[in-house]
């Protein structure tokens, strides 16, 4: 099989990558990313030479490039997006432009070629707020509450559109919050490992009770694997890893796991329109299909820090970068 991987350089994206050169390696991959500055190189220094991998260095909103590498390939994973809710709030249009019409050129270019799946990487953030009780399943109503989740709740919503519209076989998967090896240093929990690991503050927002459904992202992977040769067209799958833990709890298990003291932690003042609570039930996935997460989070957790502590060289480039970036 030939496939599309859009957003190979990123955290889901390489870690998606990885997984299919172990499970099919007779399967020919490209991958599309524009290397924004979440999208490192070094995320794939293992496969660089492999024959089977071809990088190229393109955005999903550039339409001659799209319509030119659909030509190549039979399937399409779709994991490229504007992904970080703060940037979003300071700055949406480019939440926007690649989420939304990055999506719709990819979508147009796929329907003419006559790709025979489309998987649509999307987030359990299009569902909105949960209060303490209950969880997000595929029927639950689309009610985004920052420009990020809006800018994939519109891209969902294109992504259905061409089902129903042209039979085009899309499949839709929602995931809970994904972590684990190569995810940048600006989302939490590598955020908080980084900070810990050089005695840095580490801001909470609010009370940090907000609650979050955390999946480890080998286990996103081997469901993504899944809905690509066994997902139905026109379904929406949600993909969640049943470890639902606030923020709070989270720094200090961290924290604990380091031998770094609470006293690192830093309450500031809350986001706009921040979530309160997210929970995936992802029965309709696990009946279908069969998949079901098979990381615990204490053992996810210890291999994101095992990863991070053996890696610090590739997470201090990216903060000096960003250090570098802000003070220009």
């Amino acid at each position: 099989m030939r496939l599309l991987i859009t957003g190979g350089m990123g955290f889901i994206g390489s870690n998606f990558i990885l997984h299919m050169l172990e499970k099919h390696p007779s399967y020919r991959i490209i991958n599309l990313d524009s290397l924004t500055y979440a999208g490192n190189t070094e995320n794939l220094e293992q496969v660089r030479h492999a024959a089977n991998v071809q990088f190229i260095h393109g955005s999903i909103t550039d339409r001659p490039t799209v319509d030119h590498v659909m030509q190549e390939v039979e399937a399409v994973i779709h994991f490229a997006a504007e992904s970080h809710v703060d940037r979003s709030i300071s700055s949406p249009y480019q939440f926007v432009d690649t989420n939304v019409a990055g999506t719709h050129y990819l979508l147009e270019a796929a329907r003419r070629q006559g790709i025979t799946k489309f998987i649509h990487i999307s987030t359990d953030e299009v569902y909105g707020s949960l209060g303490p009780t209950g969880y997000f399943t595929e029927q639950s109503p689309i009610a985004p509450n920052s420009p990020y989740s809006a800018s994939k709740a519109a891209s969902d919503l294109l992504a259905r559109s061409y089902y129903e519209t042209y039979r085009f076989p899309v499949v839709i998967s929602r995931c809970s919050n994904n972590y684990g090896p190569r995810q940048f240093p600006e989302k939490l929990i590598p955020l908080i490992i980084t900070r810990a690991l050089e005695d840095q503050p580490i801001p909470i927002y609010g009370d940090g009770l907000n609650i979050r459904d955390w999946l480890f992202v080998e286990d996103h992977c081997r469901a993504i694997d899944l809905l690509l040769h066994q997902g139905v067209p026109g379904e929406v799958y949600n993909i969640g890893g049943n470890n639902e833990h606030s923020n709070l709890d989270i720094a200090r298990a961290v924290l604990q796991q380091l031998g770094k003291p609470e006293s690192l932690l830093q309450f500031v003042s809350d986001r706009p329109g921040h979530d309160r609570r997210y929970a995936i039930d992802a029965a309709k996935i696990n009946k279908q299909l069969g998949w079901s997460p098979v990381n615990p989070f204490h053992q996810g957790l210890q291999k994101t820090l095992d990863w991070y502590t053996g890696n610090i060289s590739w997470w201090k480039k990216i903060l000096e970068r960003e250090r570098m970036n802000s003070e220009a």
